[in-house]
């Protein structure tokens, strides 16, 4: 197989790109996603920040694993020529499939065979044979098709609560309780079987999605950050600055211009950006 796509790489290093998932996995997937580093360039220092998602991922040449929510900025060194492609779960979605609760998954990657003993060989066999990166991520995504037609459906408790952080960045955690006519204790205890972390983590999550969403793709790119903060959700800079540096260990300047110097036009997240982008424009 020829690792990569055989694409100009143009100076990048390395390139993220996502896709929508097929329609059938769009209840439980939000996309499916290629990552290249490029065959001549130095190691790769990739830096994931907490999306509140369940990922299946295999690097090529690899086995597959799934890898939990995270609570913190995880960091690989990916060598020259990785190709490594993945499908995300949106938050909530993947505990029937995997058939164990979010909370047990937190913070940890679990090896395909762990959870599906003889998988992991046959699939990963299967992905390195690809012709290329896009088709490995097909394979992939079909994969996960499977698995899903023999889940029972996500909380439909959890899932309404999740469109509801999703669409008011400020305020919603809040009103869930009462919108969905549930107890706080209820709640916090479906969420973390469905999900792995309280709701109140998820909404600091996406809120922060929500500023980077708004900051590289959305209509304020290139304004200041104290307008970024108010249109993503904070109370101020000084709360965006606080989060950021909670989350991603580095100020917001810091991160946004690591970004720009590594990511640029080689990296596409519009499925994960535009649902955020919707939600804070109809809420200006």
């Amino acid at each position: 197989m020829s690792r990569g796509d055989g694409k100009a790489w143009s100076g990048w290093p390395q390139s993220y790109r996502e896709r929508p998932p097929l329609p059938e996995l769009a209840p439980y997937v939000s996309c499916v996603w290629v990552q290249e580093v490029a065959p001549d360039s130095p190691p790769f220092a990739f830096q994931a920040v907490p999306n509140g998602c369940v990922e299946f991922v295999c690097v090529l040449g690899g086995l597959p694993h799934v890898i939990g929510i995270q609570s913190g900025l995880t960091r690989e060194l990916l060598a020259p020529g990785t190709v490594m492609v993945g499908v995300r779960f949106r938050p909530g979605a993947a505990a029937p499939v995997l058939r164990t609760s979010g909370g047990e998954m937190a913070d940890l990657t679990v090896g395909y065979e762990d959870l599906w003993r003889g998988s992991a060989l046959p699939v990963g066999e299967q992905l390195a044979a690809a012709g290329s990166a896009r088709e490995a991520a097909r394979l992939l995504e079909a994969e996960v098709l499977r698995r899903v037609r023999a889940a029972t459906e996500p909380d439909p408790v959890v899932r309404s609560a999740v469109g509801m952080l999703l669409v008011d960045p400020a305020h919603a955690v809040r009103a869930l309780t009462t919108e969905l006519h549930i107890s706080d204790s209820q709640l916090r205890r479906r969420f973390r079987s469905a999900v792995g972390c309280p709701p109140k983590v998820l909404h600091r999550t996406l809120r922060f999605w929500g500023f980077l969403a708004l900051a590289q793709a959305g209509p304020l790119r290139g304004r200041s950050l104290a307008a970024l903060a108010s249109s993503a959700g904070y109370a101020d800079q000084a709360h965006l600055a606080r989060e950021s540096v909670a989350i991603t260990g580095v100020a917001p300047s810091e991160l946004l211009a690591g970004i720009e110097r590594n990511c640029g036009e080689n990296h596409i997240h519009t499925p994960t950006y535009q649902p955020l982008l919707r939600a804070r424009e109809s809420t200006r």
